[in-house]
C-alpha cells in the first residue's frame, strides 16, 4: 500500500522546518557578526525617562550616552528599546525577541515607574523586574537596574515597597555567577529640583539629561 503526501502538506512541512532552523540560527549569526566586527551591544529597556519624552531626542540621556561611548569605547553600539508609557509587563513581553536579535553584552533596565503610577500590585512589579533580570543574565548579559521613586501621595507604604523592589531584585542576583549592578535612584539630585523637571513634575527637562547620564555612568562603568 502506497501512502501519498500532498504537495501542499509537504510544502508546509518544509516551510516550518526552514522557519524553525532560521529562528535557531539568528542568535548565532548575530553573535558571530558582533565578533567579526569587534562590537558589543548595550540594550536599554526603558520608558519615557529613556525615550526623551517632552524634549528633543538628541538631548536625551541615552543619546548623550551613545555619544560618550562613541568617543571613549567605540566598539559599543546602543540599542534604545525604550517606549513612553511602557510597563514592566510590556518590557517582559518584548525582551526575549530583543535579546535574540541583538545579543547584548549589557542590558540597562529602567522600567517600573508607570507600574507604580498606575498602582499595580507590588508583588507583580517585583516579579516582572526579576524576570527581566533573569532573562538578561541567562542570555549572557550584564545588567544595570535603575531604581525609580514615585510621589508619596500614592501612599507612603506603597511608595516605600515600590522603591524597595529594585534593591530586592538586585540582591537576588548578587552572586559570582551574575553581574548585576543597582543604580539606587535614576533621578538623584534632579527630581526635587523644579527647574530640572517638566511641568508635569515627572519628566526631567533637557537641562537635566547630562545629570542623568552622570548618575548612570557612575554605575555603568563598573560593568563596561
Amino acid at each position: 500500500m502506497e501512502i501519498f503526501t500532498s504537495p501542499t502538506k509537504t510544502f508546509r512541512a518544509v516551510s516550518f522546518a526552514a522557519a524553525l532552523l532560521l529562528s535557531l540560527l539568528l542568535p548565532v549569526i548575530a553573535q558571530a557578526s558582533n565578533l567579526i566586527n569587534n562590537t558589543a551591544t548595550l540594550l536599554i529597556m526603558g520608558d519615557s525617562l529613556s525615550a526623551s519624552y517632552g524634549i528633543p531626542r538628541e538631548s536625551g540621556w541615552v543619546t548623550l550616552l551613545e555619544n560618550k561611548l562613541h568617543k571613549d569605547q567605540p566598539h559599543y553600539r546602543v540599542i534604545n528599546a525604550s517606549i513612553s508609557g511602557e510597563t514592566s509587563g510590556g518590557s517582559l513581553t518584548r525582551l526575549p525577541a530583543l535579546l535574540s536579535e541583538h545579543q547584548p553584552s549589557i542590558v540597562i533596565i529602567e522600567i517600573g515607574g508607570n507600574d507604580g503610577l498606575r498602582g499595580y500590585p507590588i508583588i507583580k512589579i517585583r516579579q516582572n523586574l526579576q524576570q527581566l533580570v533573569a532573562l538578561s543574565t541567562q542570555a549572557g548579559a550584564k545588567v544595570l537596574i535603575t531604581g525609580i521613586q514615585i510621589p508619596p501621595n500614592y501612599g507612603k507604604r506603597y511608595a516605600q515597597l515600590f522603591y524597595a523592589s529594585y534593591a530586592q531584585t538586585a540582591q537576588l542576583f548578587t552572586t559570582e555567577k551574575y553581574r548585576v549592578v543597582l543604580l539606587p535612584f535614576l533621578l538623584e539630585g534632579i527630581a526635587t529640583q523644579r527647574n530640572l523637571m517638566q511641568k508635569d513634575g515627572i519628566h526631567p527637562t533637557a537641562k537635566a539629561q547630562p545629570m542623568i547620564l552622570q548618575n548612570v555612568w557612575g554605575y555603568l562603568k563598573e560593568i563596561l
